[in-house]
């Protein structure tokens, strides 16, 4: 039998994944925004983290379900990734965001208009980030309101990045952990899980206050949807530069640090760390 010929399975697994990811995760956001569907910030978190094991589960075995930029360009310095396929990566997982936004507008555009018609909203007009949120991400939290008439002053541009950058590196150090196959007590078949529920405890502490955003490509790839689709500058304006300082550089930048910790700390400790521990918590006896 003949080869089918189609798309590499690391294109396929990328877009997929990240369009999964983005349909589920933003999807939660337009319902609890538009509708009320969900109510508080831990339904929205559990629904992402519940999106992100699943996109997982489906496109690992594929393309190794990078489906973040911040976690292509942590694993290209920090885990042998080839650099080469960076960009390729990149630019698929922000496509996957992309479609992933356009399908939820289809989806959701008449509880959108619904939404800012009920609220006064003007989209494309200063203020309608209180409805340009279920796309991309702004500081503080708008929590379907415009920022002036929010919390201002709760998060300022160098916080909002100091957020972003704790978060993703913590996420990079999870992902590093859990997948290093020397961790003997790595949670293997329940790796996808553990990684989405790392981001469901993220987003429950900082969503609040930066939307939790740790993926450039989920953040701008939706965005620029936005953008096009009726609200103009407002998704670039908002926030000023924050778009690209706490949406883009921040996550990149946390995801390096992650991927240092893990590297630095974690990856050569491991080798020992059964002979090094006189015991262990889950009260097994290490062998001498």
């Amino acid at each position: 039998m003949m080869p089918r010929k189609g798309l590499p399975a690391w294109i396929v697994g990328e877009f997929f994944g990240t369009f999964i990811l983005v349909f589920f995760g933003c999807g939660s956001v337009c319902a609890a925004v538009t509708t009320g569907a969900e109510v508080g910030v831990f339904q929205v978190a559990i629904v992402w983290g519940l999106g992100i094991a699943t996109a997982i589960y489906l496109t690992a075995a594929l393309s190794g379900a990078h489906l973040n930029p911040a976690v292509t360009i942590s694993l290209a310095v920090w885990g042998g990734f080839p650099k080469a396929r960076v960009p390729g990566y990149i630019v698929t997982q922000m496509i996957g965001a992309f479609t992933a936004a356009a399908v939820l507008y289809v989806i959701f555009g008449g509880a959108m208009r619904e939404f800012e018609t009920r609220n006064g909203i003007v989209r494309g007009q200063p203020g309608s980030e209180a409805s340009a949120m279920v796309f991309g991400e702004f500081y503080p939290n708008p929590l379907g309101q415009p920022l002036t008439e929010g919390h201002p002053g709760r998060m300022s541009e160098a916080r909002a990045f100091v957020a972003e950058v704790v978060g993703t590196a913590l996420l990079l150090l999870v992902i590093f952990c859990t997948t290093d196959e020397r961790n003997q007590h790595r949670p293997q078949i329940l790796t996808a899980a553990t990684i989405g529920l790392t981001v469901t405890m993220l987003i429950s502490l900082l969503g609040p206050l930066t939307m939790a955003c740790f993926n450039p490509a989920r953040d701008l790839g939706p965005r620029l949807f936005s953008s096009l689709v009726g609200w103009g500058a407002v998704p670039f304006t908002a926030n000023g530069l924050g778009w690209l300082t706490v949406y883009i550089i921040a996550p990149i930048t946390g995801g390096l640090i992650g991927g240092a910790i893990y590297h630095f700390f974690f990856r050569h400790n491991y080798d020992t760390s059964t002979q090094a521990i006189p015991g262990r918590v889950d009260g097994a006896v290490p062998e001498r």
